[in-house]
């Protein structure tokens, strides 16, 4: 969703305005979720964003398919990545909120706590909901899957990354032999940014990265900025990228009925060019039930009423 609004912001032509137009139309929307809803906030509007490891289109050609499989190897809906944007009304920075997949919350209709990525299996709704029960308010949502995910970075012509060491990851594919800068295709975006299992060639061992999820989040909300910054030079000197983002985003997303997109567009325009603020909820590790999960830890009411509006004083980074 970001890098649709960026992408559209940047090139800005009326051809390009036309083109969005026509493209935002086919985008597939979820009715019913402004029933749940938070109301409008004076402050901050803040978007959530889901991605979600659903393996419908899944071609058994991809060179991936191997490791990702398809819908009769995995089957249901899990959030593999859940995000939340704010957007100040008041003109300040944009900012993104990773939750980590193991948080340890309350889901709406559910007994017992669980997981946050499991509050997906039951619907947007019931996503929406538990994320308000933080203390966030939600007034958007936005949701890509893996094949969206692979689409749009190629529409960008990949995405350079910087690597101190070879890296790798077993369970996800991902591989670079060499330090340096790569530019990563979908595939190995996608497998990058998955990447729970990290490691890199250091003096002639694997070593693992010790911070499993955090180390995730913090690869992608890199990731995030870098491919921002990549497509916002590339439309700047080459308009027809922005072509192929809309086209390749029509099949990959799905939002909520009440997003405008070209307004979003326009409403972020100035973040494209400074980037991100970005932010993981302090949680500490616990073990529940024999389930290893996180719950909120110090630092979580300050980041709460951060993106909740309540203060428009940033917390310190993760």
């Amino acid at each position: 969703m970001l890098l649709i609004a960026f992408v559209v912001a940047v090139a800005g032509s009326a051809g390009v305005l036309v083109a969005a137009n026509r493209q935002v139309s086919k985008i597939q929307r979820i009715e019913g979720l402004e029933n749940v809803f938070s109301p409008p906030n004076d402050n901050v509007e803040n978007f959530l964003l889901v991605g979600s490891d659903s393996r419908v289109g899944a071609d058994p050609s991809d060179p991936d398919f191997g490791g990702i499989g398809g819908v009769a190897d995995v089957s249901g809906n899990r959030s593999d990545t859940i995000m939340v944007l704010r957007r100040d009304k008041n003109g300040g920075p944009a900012a993104l909120l990773s939750l980590p997949r193991d948080l340890w919350v309350d889901i709406p209709g559910r007994d017992n706590p669980n997981r946050i990525n499991a509050a997906f299996q039951d619907g947007p709704a019931t996503l929406i909901q538990t994320v308000q029960g933080l203390g966030i308010p939600v007034h958007h949502y936005v949701e890509i899957d893996f094949q969206g995910f692979k689409s749009l970075v190629d529409a960008i012509g990949g995405v350079q990354v910087g690597f101190w060491n070879p890296a790798r990851d077993t369970h996800t594919g991902f591989f670079v032999e060499t330090g340096g800068y790569h530019v990563l295709d979908g595939v190995q975006a996608l497998a990058y940014s998955r990447s729970r299992y990290y490691e890199e060639y250091v003096d002639g061992a694997w070593l693992a990265d010790p911070t499993s999820d955090f180390g995730r989040i913090k690869r992608q909300q890199a990731f995030i900025n870098i491919a921002l910054k990549a497509a916002v030079d590339k439309v700047k000197t080459n308009p027809l990228v922005a072509g192929k983002v809309l086209v390749s985003m029509t099949g990959a997303i799905r939002i909520d009925a009440g997003l405008d997109v070209l307004e979003a567009a326009g409403a972020f325009r100035e973040a494209a060019g400074e980037g991100l603020q970005t932010y993981t909820i302090p949680a500490t590790g616990a073990t529940i039930n024999g389930n290893s999960v996180l719950l909120l830890g110090d630092g979580a009411p300050a980041t709460i009423d951060y993106f909740s509006g309540a203060t428009n004083t940033p917390p310190i980074p993760a």
